[in-house]
């Protein structure tokens, strides 16, 4: 019982991971413009994603720019672009197994079935926290590193959006759902390998046959 409420939270865990995957992959808002310098006073806030690069003006007006020449993208947004995809895939994969393999639901036919399936769903939740977390790390270092470049303008300087923080965030719930119904299939199977069933042997009927004569009474 208290196994399957372990991995029903790993689970809940799990959605929150995807959900705000999904959402961190869509969002516009990555980096922003900085409020530094002579950008205090203005009254736009620019802000750049993955896809799309959008603008918020002071008169509630809201434009965005799609962003379809993949080659002209720096090499840090090529590679958030495709590992956040990678991570989005693996977490609703992962979502689908663990569905299988839970304690809790009446799928996936015998107990080592479920476990297996289990440890699958865990092992993606893993590498989506992985994939999701790499691209954070890396454009949240590009952002820092241009912002403290002398040679870079005030104007061009930007801040890590709200989109990097949901990434950090959803990663980490994701590792943490993988870590969870992995060592909860771990700590079944090493249980049944320290503790096996006990095999009861009985006597063959020939032996009982046989110990009830003596051959001395035989000439």
């Amino acid at each position: 019982m208290a196994s399957a409420s372990l991995q029903f939270f790993a689970f809940i865990l799990a959605l929150f991971g995807v959900f705000g995957d999904i959402a961190a992959t869509l969002l516009p808002n990555w980096k922003v413009n900085a409020d530094v310098g002579s950008n205090i006073i203005t009254a736009i806030t620019q802000m750049q994603g993955l896809w799309m690069d959008c603008t918020w003006y002071s008169t509630g007006m809201f434009s965005c720019t799609l962003k379809y020449s993949i080659l002209s993208l720096p090499v840090y947004i090529q590679a958030a672009r495709t590992t956040m995809v990678l991570s989005c895939i693996l977490s609703a994969f992962g979502i689908c197994i663990t569905t299988v393999g839970m304690k809790c639901t009446r799928l996936g036919g015998d107990t080592d079935s479920k476990n297996n399936a289990c440890f699958v769903g865990g092992i993606c939740f893993i590498l989506a926290g992985i994939f999701g977390l790499v691209p954070t790390c890396w454009y949240m270092r590009e952002i820092i590193s241009n912002f403290l470049d002398q040679t870079i303008p005030e104007s061009s300087k930007h801040e890590p959006g709200a989109a990097v923080y949901t990434g950090f965030i959803s990663a980490g719930f994701l590792l943490i759902a993988g870590v969870i119904f992995c060592s909860s299939c771990f700590k079944r199977q090493q249980g049944a390998w320290i503790y096996p069933p006990k095999q009861h042997h009985f006597p063959s009927t020939e032996q009982e046959s046989n110990a009830g004569y003596s051959l001395k009474d035989y000439v």
